[in-house]
């Protein structure tokens, strides 16, 4: 059995975006979703990949989740504005 890093796509309500994919990145894809098919049984459109392959690649991202923990820290304290004067 092949590790894919991608398992079964949930489905779950889209959000509609259009993009445009280098063709050898789109061959990439459609090969991807060829093999996941034969690894899980589960039949998925080549666009369906996306999402997950970006969710999963932002969330192995170390240098992203730095920033979101970092940017998550900065609450500002009440009673104050963001650029530091009071109500």
């Amino acid at each position: 059995m092949t590790k894919l890093k991608l398992g079964a796509i949930p489905d779950d309500k889209p959000v509609k975006l259009s993009i445009e994919l280098p063709a050898d990145v789109h061959r990439d894809l459609v090969a991807y979703a060829d093999v996941l098919a034969r690894e899980t049984g589960q039949k998925n459109e080549p666009a369906k990949l996306v999402a997950p392959m970006l969710a999963r690649f932002m969330a192995t991202d170390r240098g992203f989740a730095k920033v979101r923990k970092d940017s998550s820290r900065r609450v500002t304290p009440r009673g104050t504005s963001p650029s530091g004067g009071g109500i």
